[in-house]
């Protein structure tokens, strides 16, 4: 490795461990970031070590992890005996969040999954149990994505060392 392929890999890596941060603190887009992170290595090294496959497997993975999240939330709700309106309202206030503030991210799906459960007629208990629902699967979502970039992360170190 040369010292310019070793700086790019260390910059890459960097990228990652922040992108891995982020799925943990949802300030930035975890995921998509050490996807990101990978695509920026392979086309600076010419798809060496790093082959378009490989990148095209990374793709498939982000993508599910994004899809995940937002399963986990609208299942999550339901689980804990919420209805339709409340997964939506899960959903809903996951994706607005997002546009919102980092913090906005956590609590606004369960906000609005209660918010829904109310307006759908559902008494106080209930509602809250929706958005106790929607807050665990934001958990469980938010581990998926954790051990997917802790695999993506994984496989990116040991096809480019190994």
């Amino acid at each position: 490795m040369s010292f310019l392929e070793i700086m790019i890999f260390i910059s890459t890596l960097i990228i990652m461990v922040v992108g891995l941060g982020g799925v943990i603190l949802p300030i930035l887009p975890g995921v998509p970031l050490i996807f990101a992170a990978a695509a920026l290595y392979g086309i600076l090294t010419g798809f060496e070590e790093m082959s378009f496959n490989l990148l095209l497997i990374f793709a498939g993975l982000t993508v599910i992890s994004l899809v995940f999240d937002y399963f986990a939330n609208y299942f999550s709700v339901k689980k804990m005996g919420g209805g339709t309106a409340g997964a939506f309202g899960a959903v809903i206030g996951l994706l607005v969040g997002i546009f919102v503030h980092w913090f906005a991210i956590i609590l606004f799906p369960f906000l609005f999954a209660v918010v829904f459960e109310l307006i759908a007629g559902r008494r106080g208990g209930k509602a809250l149990r929706a958005g106790t629902g929607a807050f665990m699967g934001l958990l469980f979502g938010g581990l998926f994505r954790f051990i997917i970039g802790c695999v993506m992360i994984g496989i990116f170190i040991w096809k480019v060392l190994f």
